[in-house]
C-alpha cells in the first residue's frame, strides 16, 4: 500500500499539464521513479521471502511493468520506454542468475543453465517488441488523429468563412427570400455535373428558366443619377475613373445600409435602391428621403477632395412595385412598375443638390422635418407625370445627413470579398479553435473514461456523438459506416507480419529449448509453420524491398512477372478483409500448434507419481520432463498481446479470439494440467500457484483489452473524423464552385481570377480596352404587369441561351437588364483573337461566317487601294455583335410565333425591339463597397445607349465608325441621316441591312466575292439545323380559366 501510494505521488505530478509542458524532462523522470519504485517493491518482497523464510517466489509483475511503461506511462518519444524496458528486463534477468539459479544450484558454466536464461531473455525481448509495436502503432494512430483533427477544423472553419462569403455574394445581388432556391439551385447542379448528369457548359448559367419575382406594396424608390458624368468618361483615365465611382458608390453603400435601403443596381451614372423592399419599413420614405440628402452630402465632399465639377440629382416616389429576378444567366435583382417608372422620371425631371419628391413620398413624411420647396417646370411639363397625375417638390438639406465620410480605405475593409482581413481573422479564428480541440481530444491515460460516457474532464458533453458507437465493441451504431471502416486497407500489414514472425520464431526457440525430447515431428512442424510465416513475410514486404533496391527509380522500373505477381498477391491481402482475417487465425493457431507440442508431450501421471517420489524420498527430480508452466503462460500472454496489436482486424473478432485463448488455457491449467501448475512457483506466498497464473492470464487479458480498446476507439473516431473531413470538403467544393458561379454572375469569365488576385492584393480591378462593341437591345410598348413579366423572363431566358454559345466561344459578355433592355458587349477578353479561331461543332456556320468575313475584309482592303489602312483583328467584335444582335432579333421573331399559335396569349407577344451598337475604347472596372458590381465606361457605351433610345423598332443601329467597320466585313449599312441624340447633337447614323426574313443583306464587293449559294448565317440558323425550337414555359390550361 505505500508503494502504491508512493507510486500514485510520483506520477501525479503530470497532472499538472502547464507546468511539464514546460518541462518535459519531468515525464521522463516521474516514469523513471514510478518504474523503479514498482521494481524495487517487487524484487525485494521477493528477497525477503527467499532470505528470512527461504520461499523461492516469481514475479507476477514483470510482464505487467511493461505493459506499464509502454502502454500507460507519460512518455512522448519511443527512445524513453525502450531504454526503460531495456532496464526492467535487465533487472529481472539479474534477480533470476543471483537468486533462481542458486536456489535450483544452477552451474553458470553449464549449457542447460544458458539455454533457460536464453528462454527468459527470449520471453523479455518479446514482450518489449510487443510494446514497441504496440506503441509505434498508437502513436500513428494518434499523430494522425491530430493531422485529421487539425484538417477537419481547418476545412470547418474554411467552410464556414466561404458558406458566410457565399451567403454575402449572394445577398449582394438577390435578397435572401430569392436568393435561398437559387442556392440550392446551384449546389444541386454542381452536384449532376459531378455525377456526369449534366454538361460542364451548363454550370455557370445560373437557372433554368427560374423567375423569382414577388410584389411589394408600400414601398420607396430612388433614383439618382451623377452629373456631367459622361463628361468623366471620356476625360479621365481608367484608373481615375475606377477609383472615383468605387469611392462614391462605396460611400453610397454605406449610407444605404445605415438608412437601411436596398441597392438594386447603378448603370453607370445612374443609382437606384429601394426602402422597405426586403423588410417591412414604416419609415420607408423617410430613410430613402435621407438616402437622397446624405448622397447629396458625400458627391460635395468627393468633389470638393477630388476638384471635379460633378452633382447629384435624385427622384424619389413611394408605391408598389414588382422585384425579382428574371432570365438565365448572370442573374441581377431589378425592380419594375409604374411607379418605378415615375421614380426615374422624377430623377430625369429634378434639379442639382436637390431631392426630387412626388406627392405620395411626401405624405409619409414629416414636413416640418425638411425644407420643402416647388417641384420643376420640367416635371410639371413631363408628359408621363402629368398623365399618372404626379405632383412634385424638391427637398433641400446640409451635411447633417452625412451618413459617413469613410475614404476609399475604409470603404474596402467592408466589401464582401475582402480576403485579407478574412483569411487573417479565420488564422486567429483557427489557433483557438484547434487548441480548444486539441485538449478535448480522447487520447492518453488520463482519458481512459472518455469513451465511455462521450464526456471531457469537466464532464461537459464533447465533440464526439453520444449515439456513434457501441459500448463494449465499438461497433459503429450505422453498419454501413462499420462496414466501410472494416474494408479499409490495411498499409500496416507487412509490420505486424514482421512482428508476428519475430513472435513466432521466438516461440519455437523456445519450444525447442523447453522440449524435454524434440522428434522428428516436432522439426518438421516447426519447419514448415516457419516456412509458412516467412512467406507471407516475404510477399508483404517484397514491394518494399523493390523500392529499397531500385531507389528513384522504382516507379518507371520494369518489373517481370514473378514481381507483378507479388504485387498483386500483396494488393489484394491488403484490401481483403476475409483474407487479412485468414491470416490473422492461421498465424494465432499456428502459434498454438507450437504450444501443443510442448503440451501434449507432458505424461501428467509419470510426472504427478515422480513428483511424489522425489518428495518421499528427497531427491531432485528431472525438472525436463515436463514443461514449466510459468514458460507456458507467459508464452499464452505473449500471444494474447500480438492477438490484440495486429492491425486492421475488427476488435470484436480480437476480443473473442483473445477471450477464447484465455478461457481454454484457464481450463487446462485447472483441469487437465491441474498438478503440473499447483506444484510451480508461485508469486506470493499466500496464494496458490494455479491462480497466480490465472492472475497473470487475466489481468493481461484486462491491460490488453482496455488499451486495444482506446486504440480501437481512437481509430474509429478518426475514421469518423475523416469521413466528415471529406463530407466537409465535399461542401466546401460545392460551396467554392457556388462562389465561383456567382462570381461568373456578377463579372465576366476572363476577370474572376484576375479580380481576386487584384483583391487579394488590396487593390482595385479596371482594365482599359482598345477595341469593344457595346449593343443595347430593348423591347418597347411593354407595359409590366405579372402577365408581361412572365413573358419577359421567357424572352430573356431565350436571349441568354443564344448568349450561351457567343459567351463560350465568341466572348460576349451579357452586361445588365435594365428593366425591358438587355446590354451585352464583345471584346472584353484580351484573348478574342485566339479564341474565335477555334471551330466548335455547335457553332461551326458561325466560325465560317467569320472566316469569310475576314476574307471579305482583306479583299475590301486591297480594292481600296489604301497603303495607310491597317487590318486590325480586333475589329471582328463589331461583327460577331452584330450577329449576336440579329440573333436576337430572329429569337424574338421565333417567341413571337411561337405565341401567336395560343390563341389566349396573342396579345401578349410583343415584335417591337430596337437594338443599338457602338464601338471604340472603353474602360471596365469593379466598384462597390457592399455589392461588388462589374460595369464598362466609355463613349461606345453612352453611343450604343443613345442607338437604342433614338432607334426604331425591328433595326439594328450603329454609329458611322461602327458602319465602317461591317462594311469592311461585307455587311451592307443603310444611311439614316443626321439624328440628334443627347451629348454630340446632331450625328449620322447607319441601320445594318436586313432583309424580311432576318438576314443581313450583303455588300456589293462581297456579293462578288461569295460562290454561288453561300448565305449568311447565324447561331440560330445552325440551331434551326440542329431542330433548335423555342418553347414556352407557360400552362396554357392554367389561363384558359
Amino acid at each position: 500500500m505505500i508503494a502504491y501510494c508512493i507510486f500514485i505521488m510520483v506520477l501525479s505530478v503530470n497532472f499538472f499539464e502547464d507546468y511539464v509542458t514546460k518541462r518535459p524532462w519531468l515525464m521522463y523522470l516521474s516514469s523513471a521513479l514510478a518504474t523503479v519504485v514498482w521494481v524495487g517493491v517487487d524484487l525485494t518482497v521477493n528477497m525477503y521471502h527467499y532470505y528470512i523464510n527461504d520461499w523461492l517466489l516469481t514475479s507476477i509483475y514483470d510482464s505487467y511493468v511493461l505493459y506499464m511503461i509502454y502502454m500507460f506511462l507519460p512518455m512522448p518519444l519511443l527512445v524513453g520506454p525502450l531504454l526503460l524496458g531495456a532496464l526492467v528486463s535487465v533487472l529481472y534477468i539479474t534477480y533470476f542468475m543471483n537468486y533462481v539459479a542458486e536456489k535450483f544450484q544452477y552451474e553458470l558454466t553449464d549449457l542447460y543453465t544458458y539455454n533457460y536464461m536464453s528462454v527468459d531473455l527470449s520471453h523479455y525481448i518479446c514482450f518489449n517488441l510487443l510494446g514497441t509495436f504496440f506503441r509505434l502503432m498508437s502513436d500513428i494512430i494518434v499523430r494522425a488523429s491530430f493531422l485529421d483533427r487539425h484538417q477537419y477544423v481547418m476545412e470547418n472553419i474554411w467552410l464556414r468563412s466561404a458558406r458566410h462569403q457565399e451567403k454575402m455574394l449572394l445577398h449582394s445581388i438577390l435578397p435572401p427570400q430569392i436568393a435561398r432556391p437559387i442556392q440550392d439551385e446551384m449546389r444541386s447542379r454542381v452536384a449532376r455535373v459531378k455525377k456526369g448528369l449534366e454538361s460542364q457548359s451548363r454550370l455557370f448559367h445560373s437557372t433554368d428558366r427560374i423567375m423569382a419575382v414577388q410584389i411589394h406594396p408600400e414601398v420607396t424608390i430612388l433614383y439618382a443619377d451623377v452629373v456631367n458624368y459622361t463628361k468623366l468618361t471620356t476625360t479621365l483615365t481608367v484608373e481615375k475613373l475606377v477609383t472615383l465611382l468605387h469611392d462614391l458608390y462605396g460611400r453610397f453603400d454605406m449610407a444605404a445600409s445605415h438608412f437601411r435601403v436596398q441597392r438594386i443596381k447603378f448603370l453607370g451614372d445612374c443609382y437606384y435602391c429601394v426602402a422597405g423592399l426586403t423588410r417591412p419599413n414604416f419609415d420607408h420614405a423617410k430613410c430613402c428621403v435621407d438616402l437622397g440628402l446624405s448622397m447629396i452630402a458625400h458627391i460635395q465632399d468627393v468633389r470638393e477632395e477630388r476638384q471635379l465639377d460633378i452633382g447629384m440629382r435624385i427622384g424619389v416616389h413611394s408605391g408598389n412595385l414588382f422585384a425579382g429576378v428574371i432570365g438565365e444567366a448572370k442573374l441581377q435583382y431589378d425592380i419594375w412598375g409604374q411607379d418605378v417608372t415615375i421614380a426615374n422620371r422624377l430623377e430625369s425631371t429634378g434639379l442639382q443638390g436637390h431631392v426630387h419628391i412626388s406627392g405620395s413620398t411626401l405624405m409619409n413624411l414629416d414636413a416640418n422635418e425638411y425644407v420643402i420647396l416647388p417641384g420643376t417646370k420640367q416635371a410639371a411639363n413631363d408628359p408621363f407625370l402629368q398623365m399618372h397625375n404626379v405632383s412634385t417638390y424638391l427637398l433641400h438639406g446640409d451635411n447633417s445627413y452625412r451618413a459617413s465620410t469613410q475614404t476609399v480605405d475604409v470603404i474596402d475593409s467592408v466589401s464582401v470579398l475582402n480576403l485579407r482581413s478574412k483569411m487573417g481573422s479565420v488564422d486567429n479564428a483557427a489557433s483557438k479553435e484547434l487548441h480548444e480541440e486539441f485538449l478535448k481530444m480522447p487520447l492518453g491515460a488520463r482519458n481512459i473514461g472518455y469513451f465511455l460516457t462521450c464526456r471531457d474532464a469537466n464532464g461537459e458533453q464533447s465533440h464526439v456523438p453520444p449515439n456513434l458507437l457501441t459500448v463494449y465493441f465499438l461497433h459503429f451504431q450505422d453498419p454501413s459506416l462499420e462496414w466501410k471502416y472494416m474494408r479499409q486497407t490495411d498499409y500496416m500489414l507487412k509490420y505486424s507480419l514482421l512482428y508476428a514472425w519475430c513472435i513466432g520464431v521466438s516461440l519455437v526457440y523456445i519450444q525447442l529449448v523447453d522440449h524435454s525430447g524434440p522428434n522428428i515431428y516436432c522439426f518438421l512442424s516447426d519447419f514448415m509453420v516457419i516456412l509458412i510465416w516467412s512467406s507471407f513475410l516475404f510477399v508483404s514486404w517484397y514491394k518494399k524491398i523493390c523500392t529499397w533496391r531500385y531507389g528513384k527509380e522504382a516507379a518507371q522500373h520494369r518489373y517481370g512477372r514473378f514481381s507483378c505477381l507479388m504485387f498483386r498477391i500483396k494488393d489484394k491481402v491488403q484490401r481483403s478483409l476475409s483474407l487479412r482475417i485468414s491470416v490473422y487465425l492461421f498465424i494465432i493457431i499456428s502459434y498454438y500448434q507450437v504450444l501443443g507440442i510442448i503440451v501434449i508431450d507432458c505424461n501428467r501421471e509419470e510426472y504427478t507419481v515422480l513428483h511424489i517420489e522425489s518428495k518421499l524420498y528427497q531427491y531432485e527430480m528431472n525438472v525436463n520432463m515436463c514443461f514449466r508452466p510459468w514458460v507456458l503462460t507467459n508464452m499464452v500472454a505473449l500471444i494474447m498481446g500480438l492477438s490484440f496489436t495486429f492491425t486492421r482486424i475488427p476488435f470484436l473478432v480480437k476480443t473473442m479470439v483473445s477471450c477464447i485463448e484465455a478461457t481454454s488455457y484457464v481450463i487446462i491449467l485447472f483441469f487437465q494440467y491441474e498438478y503440473v501448475f499447483h506444484h510451480s512457483t508461485t508469486t506470493n506466498p499466500f496464494y496458490k500457484s494455479e491462480y497466480a497464473h490465472c492472475t497473470c492470464i487475466i489481468i493481461a487479458l484486462i491491460t490488453l483489452y482496455l488499451k486495444e480498446r482506446q486504440t480501437e476507439f481512437n481509430s474509429k473516431i478518426n475514421y469518423h473524423w475523416r469521413t466528415e473531413l471529406k463530407r466537409k470538403q465535399r461542401d466546401a467544393h460545392l460551396t467554392n464552385v457556388s462562389i465561383t458561379i456567382l462570381l461568373h454572375n456578377i463579372l465576366p469569365a476572363h476577370v474572376v481570377n484576375v479580380y481576386l488576385t487584384s483583391l487579394a492584393k488590396h487593390e482595385l480591378y479596371y482594365e482599359n480596352y482598345g477595341m469593344v462593341a457595346v449593343m443595347f437591345a430593348s423591347l418597347h410598348n411593354f407595359p409590366i404587369n405579372l402577365y408581361r413579366l412572365r413573358i419577359l423572363n421567357e424572352i430573356i431566358t431565350e436571349f441568354d441561351r443564344v448568349l450561351l454559345h457567343y459567351k463560350e466561344y465568341f466572348v460576349v459578355e451579357k452586361i445588365k437588364i435594365v428593366g425591358c433592355t438587355y446590354m451585352a458587349a464583345c471584346g472584353l477578353d484580351l484573348n478574342f483573337a485566339g479564341s474565335v479561331s477555334r471551330p466548335s461543332q455547335n457553332v461551326s456556320s458561325l466560325v465560317d461566317e467569320l472566316e469569310r468575313a475576314r476574307k471579305a475584309r482583306a479583299t475590301f482592303i486591297s480594292e481600296t487601294e489604301s497603303s495607310n489602312a491597317e487590318v486590325d483583328n480586333h475589329d471582328e467584335v463589331v461583327f460577331v455583335m452584330t450577329t449576336f444582335a440579329l440573333d436576337l432579333l430572329r429569337t424574338l421573331w421565333a417567341f413571337n410565333n411561337a405565341y401567336k399559335e395560343l390563341r389566349f396569349e396573342r396579345a401578349f407577344s410583343t415584335s417591337e425591339m430596337s437594338i443599338g451598337i457602338s464601338s471604340g475604347q472603353v474602360m471596365a472596372g469593379v466598384v462597390g463597397a457592399s455589392q461588388p458590381h462589374y460595369d464598362i465606361w466609355g463613349n461606345p457605351v453612352n453611343m450604343a445607349s443613345r442607338m437604342d433610345s433614338t432607334g426604331v423598332d425591328g433595326h439594328i443601329q450603329v454609329t458611322e465608325e461602327t458602319a465602317n467597320i461591317l462594311r469592311e466585313f461585307g455587311l451592307e449599312c443603310i444611311y439614316r441621316g443626321m439624328t440628334y441624340v443627347k451629348g454630340p447633337g446632331l450625328i449620322p447614323t447607319y441601320f445594318v441591312a436586313i432583309d424580311s426574313d432576318h438576314n443581313f443583306i450583303e455588300s456589293t464587293s462581297t456579293v462578288r466575292y461569295m460562290r454561288t449559294g453561300d448565305r449568311r448565317t447565324t447561331v440560330i440558323n445552325s440551331m434551326v439545323k440542329n431542330q433548335y425550337s423555342l418553347q414556352t414555359s407557360f400552362d396554357s390550361d392554367k389561363y384558359k380559366e
